[in-house]
């Protein structure tokens, strides 16, 4: 049997807001692309610090009703892989067909500053590999430029956790910038469903985007179409 081609998940390390609230990555953003891609490939997992990647409590409660994320949070081949993340310093690009980024605040944090983070994603970029994200998972792509010195957002089409969505949840304040705003500064073609928390995917070539934890599944379903083409 031909060995699975291997994906990487990468997830933030970090987990509070400045005011102490908890949070990290996003319970959904994981679990729905990952069932969608893990019979097909081997998922893997890094974060900036390794070890366990901090979970938002809140994504848990939020989803606790949601049947794929309850086989998540029980499922021992997954909590591995999340709880004992490789470091993005020991990964090897070569190794991987796919970067997927897992939404949640926490990736607002440290994943776009993280220098590791963003060499990692223009190597990606550069061998023509699938970059992908979800809700606030763009956040961690701001810095990271083409071959000649352009955001990779710029022209393209993106999609990402709306400011309208920001307000609803009253967390516009409570992170280092707004993902919408920023991918429109940065030259995106950015676009979203018609009402908040709709599904939304774009994809512009090898960049692959989701606005929300309701895009998590059909997110999934793009990054295995587009791969399924390679």
């Amino acid at each position: 049997m031909a060995t699975k081609k291997k994906i990487l998940f990468v997830l933030t390390s970090h987990d509070k807001f400045p005011n102490g609230h908890p949070t990290g990555w996003y319970l959904p953003e994981a679990a729905h692309p990952y069932y969608v891609l893990e019979n097909h490939f081997t998922i893997e997992w890094a974060s900036p610090n390794g070890g366990k990647a901090p979970l938002d409590p809140s994504s848990v409660e939020n989803f606790k009703d949601d049947a794929e994320c309850k086989q998540f949070l029980s499922d021992d081949k997954a909590k591995h892989g999340y709880e004992n993340t490789q470091k993005l310093t020991d990964v090897n690009v070569n190794d991987y067909v796919a970067l997927v980024y897992v939404g949640g605040h926490g990736p607002c944090f440290d994943l776009p500053e993280d220098k590791t983070n963003v060499k990692l994603a223009e190597e990606f970029w550069k061998q023509g590999k699938i970059i992908s994200a979800v809700c606030h998972g763009p956040a961690a792509l701001v810095n990271v430029k083409d071959e000649n010195g352009k955001s990779i957002f710029s022209g393209r089409k993106a999609t990402s956790f709306s400011n309208e969505e920001e307000e609803q949840i009253k967390l516009t304040d409570a992170i280092p910038f707004l993902v919408e705003t920023r991918l429109k500064e940065l030259g995106a073609h950015y676009e979203k469903n018609d009402k908040p928390w709709g599904a939304y995917v774009t994809v512009d070539g090898q960049l692959i985007l989701g606005a929300n934890p309701a895009s998590a599944h059909d997110f999934g379903v793009a990054i295995l179409n587009a791969l399924a083409k390679k």
